[in-house]
This record gives structure tokens, sequence and C-alpha cells, in this order.
């Protein structure tokens, strides 16, 4: 039986009263201890400082910080009072921050101190009345003062109350808001638990920013769920990264494709540090290439156990399963051409459908498709976000990534993600998976980053180029990489033009911004839109 937030956090917890429920580490390195008695008494703080502002079960607050201590407690305290919290990139721009403000209806936000007075000056023009209150700063010691004993009887939280909105980062439109329910958070953390064996005690780190689901659901609230420990990052850094799972004896750590290549440059700080403890790394929430994969595994030893899922699917939906050997592990990250995301964890169902919405059999692509307990509610306010999204009925929701399954041996299917649908590169009514492209040219050994990306062309409506960023002392010409293509693809998925840049635009949470590049790059390719592109030995 899933029990809500408010429940969890009201269960006597005397056997872990003096466990750490967080270590965390701010920008200088500096290190403090949170126990769970500790951790619960701020808690109270915060939820007496929620009653008094008059905010109610219900009501929406935001919270605009980097990863701190009192931007976890502000989660549990306001989910423990069935309060929703829409989390906010410190970085946003103004534009996003007042829709998100406005959208949301928020009744107040909690921001970091040098950033509440840039708040205050958005808001007013804002025609919805909202609080600022600023953390870290002389007013924001209300937040945290004395609990009374009686905080507990303003707990009244349910698992159908609402507990985030998450702002999708897309590209082109206003941002949609993701709503997720207790039940979806808590259904996950179980699911994830049980997939990874997570007993209480178990030391998780997290480096991904904690205003994203993935670090909000894998690194806290799963933790929380079964009493383990939290090593808590403010940023990430190679520097630090393999040092603290040796001196925090950390067992699992969640991280993004991104994070890892980041890591593969490191050389020196593996001579002074041992990180026995660690089982295995989490990693999700962006294109994993199969190079860095195996390159990932064979440089540290370490497992790589691949997941994915979507803010709409809550977090994670499917991963790898844990038990398997090494060797099959690394057959089925590499096999088929893309790393398999593994298959359906608890309160999940996926498959695979057409554009009619029928089932795909084995081998063939389709749109992955995904039902259960771990689904969102809704996009706010957005009927006709959501009647594209659940389209095809049945209670799938249509993730807009394209892939395709291969059974094992067991007959479980095995998933893979190709791209984004969205991102597919149409040349001559073909789609073409970027994904593939990017993984040929990430194996020529100067290059560090690549993302094919379509252009406009008069003959084939798309081709193909390709951003190359070279490794760090390192020139990469043309001529080199036509050849290296030429090798390894066919010449309709061979990028046909090449532009070289210092560096790749990511979201926070380490996502290549494809579609970004693209526009970005539409008028520098556009002198392209009338070259037909033709194979040396191609028929005229």
């Amino acid at each position: 039986m899933i029990k809500s937030i408010g429940e969890l956090m009201s269960d006597d917890i005397q056997a872990q009263r003096d466990q750490n429920f967080l270590i965390y580490y701010d920008r200088h390195g500096k290190r403090t201890e949170t126990s769970y008695a500790d951790f619960i008494e701020r808690v109270g703080c915060v939820v007496q400082f929620l009653d008094k502002q008059g905010i109610r079960r219900g009501d929406r607050i935001i919270t605009l910080m980097q990863n701190k201590v009192e931007q976890v407690t502000i989660y549990f305290a306001a989910w423990a009072m069935g309060v929703c919290v829409a989390p906010v990139n410190l970085a946003e721009s103004d534009d996003r921050i007042r829709f998100i403000v406005e959208q949301s209806m928020a009744r107040a936000i909690f921001v970091q101190s040098e950033a509440s007075n840039k708040v205050k000056k958005l808001l007013m023009r804002n025609q919805v009345e909202t609080s600022v209150f600023s953390v870290e700063a002389d007013d924001s010691r209300p937040l945290f003062a004395q609990a009374g004993r009686e905080w507990k009887a303003l707990l009244n939280s349910s698992i159908d109350d609402e507990a985030l909105i998450v702002y999708t980062s897309g590209t082109t439109g206003k941002p949609k808001g993701v709503i997720l329910k207790q039940k979806n958070l808590l259904y996950d953390a179980e699911a994830i638990a049980e997939w990874h064996q997570l007993q209480q005690g178990i030391r998780m780190m997290c480096v991904l920013p904690i205003h994203h689901v993935n670090g909000i659901v894998v690194t806290l609230v799963t933790p929380f769920f079964c009493r383990g420990t939290v090593i808590l990052n403010e940023r990430f850094s190679v520097s630090y990264f393999w040092e603290r799972i040796d001196r925090e004896q950390v067992q699992i750590v969640s991280v993004v494709p991104t994070l890892l290549e980041f890591l593969l440059e490191v050389d020196k700080e593996l001579q002074r540090v041992s990180f026995t403890s660690l089982r295995h790394i989490i990693c999700g929430a962006g294109p994993l290439l199969v190079e860095t994969a195996l390159s990932f595994e064979k440089k540290f030893n370490v497992p790589i156990i691949h997941g994915y899922g979507l803010s709409e699917t809550t977090c994670y939906s499917s991963f790898l399963p844990i038990d398997l050997s090494d060797e099959e592990r690394r057959v089925w990250l590499s096999k088929y051409g893309f790393p398999s995301i593994g298959t359906p964890i608890k309160h999940n169902q996926m498959a695979i459908l057409d554009e009619h919405g029928t089932k795909q059999a084995e081998g063939k692509r389709g749109e992955i498709a995904i039902r259960g307990e771990t689904v969102m509610e809704a996009y706010d306010k957005r009927a006709d976000a959501n009647a594209e999204a659940f389209r095809h009925g049945g209670g799938w929701f249509m993730t807009g990534d394209e892939g395709f399954y291969k059974n094992d041996q067991h007959g479980r299917p095995f998933f893979f993600i190709t791209g984004r649908i969205k991102e597919l590169i149409i040349r001559g009514g073909i789609n073409l998976s970027p994904l593939e492209i990017d993984e040929v040219l990430k194996k020529h050994p100067k290059v560090q980053h690549a993302l094919a990306v379509p252009f406009e062309n008069r003959f084939y409506g798309e081709e193909i180029a390709a951003y190359i960023v070279p490794k760090e002392g390192m020139t990469v010409t043309e001529s080199e990489l036509i050849q290296h293509c030429a090798q390894r693809l066919p010449f309709i998925k061979q990028p046909k033009v090449f532009i070289f840049g210092d560096e790749l635009p990511y979201t926070a949470t380490g996502k290549p911004k494809r579609l970004q590049l693209k526009e970005q790059l539409k008028k520098q390719l556009s002198v392209h839109r009338n070259i037909q592109f033709r194979a040396e030995n191609a028929d005229r």
C-alpha cells in the first residue's frame, strides 16, 4: 500500500533518527550533514511557515534555486501539506519565469537571495498575487525557526494530490506544465527501488539539478522512500566526482550521457581514489551513444544501467536489468546500433505504435508509447496538447520518440530509442536517425562532440549537415570526416556539409539542443539549398 508523503513524514523514524538523510556539498566544497531527525524538524519549520502565509492544500508554489538543502526541505514540506511545487531553473529567461508564474498561479516563490530582487521586479507587472521569499538571507530565517510540536497536525496530503508541475523545455511555443501527483512520484520511487534492489541505508549521490524530475525522483524521493542517504552536490564537477564517491562510500549515482563524456576525459583523479563501493551508474535522460557506453565501462569497470523515461512519465519507465552478466549487458548496449533502454519496470507498460495506434511487431520502428501509474495526470491548461499526447486512447501516452524492441530468450521486450520524431532527418522521403550518424562521427579519434542536423535542400527536401567540436588541441578537416563517414555509412546517411565550433548547446539536464542548433545554423546552411549532392558513382 503506497502511503502519501505526509504519511511517510509522520511515520516513526526512530530507527533512522541519527542516520543522515542528506550530506551536502556546496559550490566551495563545504560539507554538512542533516540527519533524518534534523530533516523532519526542518520540514516542520517550513510547514508552519507555509501555514502562516495562508498556503493550503491544493495551492501551488515555485522554487527558483540551485541544489540546496533548503530546496529539498521546501519540497517535502509542501508535499506533506498537499501543496504542489513548480521547480524552475535559476538560469531561466525572464519571459519564461514570468510565464510560469502566471500559468501556474503560484501563491509564493522561494528564490535564492541573489536573485530575489530580479524576481520581484519581474512580478511587478504580474497579474497573479504572488509572494516572494528569499532563501539564505535574513528574511528567510523564519522559514527554519524552531517548529512547535503541533506542526504534524497540519499534514493533510493524499497520494492523489498534485506534487509537481514540471515545465517542459520545448524549442518552439510556450512550455507545457506536466502535472504529476504524489502517487506518480511514489509509484516510480517504489519501482526504481525494487529494480535496483535499494534497501534501508542505501547511499546515493545526486549531481543532477533537482529542479528536474531525474534529480528529484531518483536521488531525493527514492532514497527517502527506502530510508537511504543522499549525497547532494550543489554542482557537478569532474574534479570531485570520484573522490566524493570514494569518501562517502556511494553505491549508486544517477547521471546523464553528457556527464559520462566529461568523465571519460578524467585521468589523474583516478590515481588517488578507490570507488569499490559503487555498484553501478544509472544513466538516462538523453541520447547515449554505443561508443560512450562501452568506452566508459572499459575505462572505469563500472556497469552502466541505461534507462528511459520523460517528465510526462514521472521519471524512469524502463531500465536494463541489473542481473545481466557483463557480457549480456554489453550486447544489449551495442549489438543493435543503439544502446537498449531496457525493459519496462513495475507499474509501467510500453509498446511501439504506428501512426494509427497499432502495435508494431518486433524490430519494426514506430513511436514509443507508455501507460501505467507513473504517467502524468495531464498538461496544465493545455487541452490541445493532452488530446495529441493521448490521441490513440487506451491510456497510452505518446512520447514523441521513435524506437523498436527486440525480445530476449525469455521473451522479455528490450526497447531501443532511435531519436525524437521531430528530430528525424527526412531525406527524399526516407526517415533517418541523427543518433546513428552522431555515433559514427563520434568514433573519429579527433572528434569530441558531434551532432547531425538537417538543412533544407531543393532536391531531397532535407540533407544532412554535421556540427563538429574537435578534441582539445586537435584539428580535424572536412576531408578527413568525409572519408571517415564514407567508410561507415551509406551515402544517403553521410553528412554533406560540416560546420566546426567550440561547444554544443545543452539543456540544464545535459541534453543536446539539436533543434536549437538547427535553427542557429539555418542561415549558414541556406547557401547549400540548391546543391544536388551526389555519390561518386551515382546515376544521373
